[in-house]
C-alpha cells in the first residue's frame, strides 16, 4: 500500500507543478485576474495535497498499512480530484457553479487528514 500512495503522491506533486508553471507562463495576461486567483488556489491545494499523500505513504511504510490509512490516502486524492479539479475547469472555461461543488473536496480533504490521525493513534 504504501508505494501506491508514494507514487500516487509524487505524480501529483509532477501535475501540481506542471499546472503552477502553466499558470504562470502560459495563462498570463489570459485569464482575468479573478480567474488567475481561483487557479491558483487549485494548484496551492494541489501540491499541498500531493505531499499529504506523500507522507500517509511513508507513514505506511513505517508503520504499516491500515484501513484508517488508505482511506486517509484515497480521501486526499478525491480531495485533489474534486476540489481543485474544479477550480482548473473552473478558470478554464468561466462555468461558476462548479465552485458549488468545489466545498465536496475540501470535505474530502478534511475527511483524509482527520483518517490520517485515527490510522496514527491506532497504530
Amino acid at each position: 500500500m504504501w508505494k501506491v500512495f508514494v507514487v500516487l503522491g509524487a505524480m501529483n506533486a509532477a501535475l501540481a507543478v506542471g499546472f503552477g508553471a502553466f499558470g504562470a507562463h502560459g495563462l498570463e495576461g489570459k485569464l482575468s485576474n479573478r480567474l488567475m486567483e481561483v487557479f491558483q488556489t487549485g494548484v496551492q491545494y494541489h501540491i499541498m495535497h500531493a505531499l499529504g499523500l506523500l507522507a500517509i505513504g511513508l507513514v505506511a511504510a513505517y508503520a504499516g498499512g491500515s484501513a484508517s490509512l488508505s482511506w486517509s490516502g484515497w480521501l486526499l486524492l478525491t480531495g485533489i480530484i474534486i476540489f481543485s479539479g474544479s477550480l482548473y475547469t473552473m478558470a478554464f472555461t468561466g462555468i461558476s457553479w462548479l465552485g458549488a461543488i468545489t466545498p465536496i473536496g475540501g470535505t474530502a480533504f478534511i475527511a483524509g487528514w482527520i483518517m490520517l490521525i485515527v490510522a496514527v493513534l491506532k497504530a
